[in-house]
């Protein structure tokens, strides 16, 4: 009898299109989940699920979802992180829990892409001239000469920093373990404090992982020290923000504008103030959706499979 394998979140129907999946033959019947489900929906969608591909952050792997099914095995997540997997749990419930590869580079594009948008004005100069509106009704920003501050200075912050240098941008940076030492490998400067940072850029973009520590580390105090012309940019982790926070300053135009590719809902529910605010430029959570990270997850996803099959998984997490 075959095993049954969902794959969940499939937005764009691309799973299937992204590896060959046939290569696990007639032992594996596989269907793809193409809208979000929630609560009892989402357990009656999995309830015969053998197998479980996810894709990270889209719906949340708790102990509770897991305790009610029982027929899982194995559990696939797209990278090797996944804050929304409840690893511990899996394991205790002998579910094995694998990952697949996944690239920096993309999250930096989509930063960049919404720096870029944001410095200079290109949605209202687009719907402008789609809707036969004002030609040229805005003055963009420079890059060359302007602040960049980054709240982390990982893989992703220092790709990021160095594409700020190719600008001519000057570049600083701050973490609660960020030193000299790193930061002057990476060719920044280190920032006296997370409030020196944000007072000291033109545009703050934020680069930590998401954990205890870091969980609401941008405040409503900390907002408050950016410049009123300073541009906010979030490709990381929506809960490093006070979402309130975030949207009482964009409202009351306390800064000039948010890029957000991350929120604490996904999919944003209709009606959400980040969706309509005309200086938030927000993306539906497009940093890791790419041609190249789609091949790996779902390709790995199939090795990880036909590997568990054989007895010998891997790229096991936990």
């Amino acid at each position: 009898m075959a095993l049954n394998c969902v794959i969940l979140d499939d937005y764009q129907n691309a799973a299937m299109a992204y590896a060959d999946w046939n290569a696990l033959g007639e032992a594996v019947q596989v269907r793809t989940l193409t809208t979000p489900h929630t609560g009892d929906a989402l357990v009656a969608a999995l309830g015969d699920a053998d197998i479980l591909v996810v894709m990270r952050e889209r719906t949340p792997i708790t102990a509770a979802l897991l305790a009610r099914l029982p027929r899982l095995r194995l559990l696939i997540t797209s990278g090797m992180r996944n804050a929304a997997v409840d690893v511990a749990a899996a394991k205790a419930q002998g579910i094995i829990v694998c990952g697949t590869d996944s690239h920096p580079e993309p999250a930096v594009e989509m930063t960049w892409a919404l720096i870029l948008g944001l410095m200079r004005q290109l949605v209202p100069e687009v719907n402008a001239l789609r809707s036969d509106g004002p030609w040229q009704q805005t003055v963009g920003r420079d890059l060359h000469g302007a602040r960049l501050g980054l709240l982390g200075l990982g893989k992703i912050g220092q790709r990021v920093a160095q594409i700020g240098q190719a600008f001519g941008m000057h570049v600083s940076a701050w973490s609660p373990n960020l030193d000299a030492a790193r930061a002057a490998a990476a060719g920044v400067q280190l920032a006296t404090s997370k409030q020196a940072l944000f007072a000291g850029s033109d545009v703050v973009s934020l680069h930590l992982v998401l954990g205890e520590r870091s969980r609401g580390i941008v405040d409503a105090d900390t907002l408050a020290c950016l410049p009123t012309h300073a541009c906010l940019i979030n490709t990381a982790w929506a809960g490093l923000v006070d979402r309130q926070a975030l949207i009482d300053a964009v409202t009351e135009k306390r800064i000039a504008g948010v890029g957000l590719d991350v929120f604490d809902i996904e999919p944003l529910p209709a009606g959400h103030p980040l969706r309509t605010l005309p200086n938030v430029l927000a993306t539906p959570h497009l940093g890791y959706v790419t041609e190249r990270n789609y091949r790996d997850y779902f390709g790995q996803a199939v090795e990880n499979i036909a590997a568990w099959l054989q007895r010998t998984p891997q790229r096991t997490l936990g």
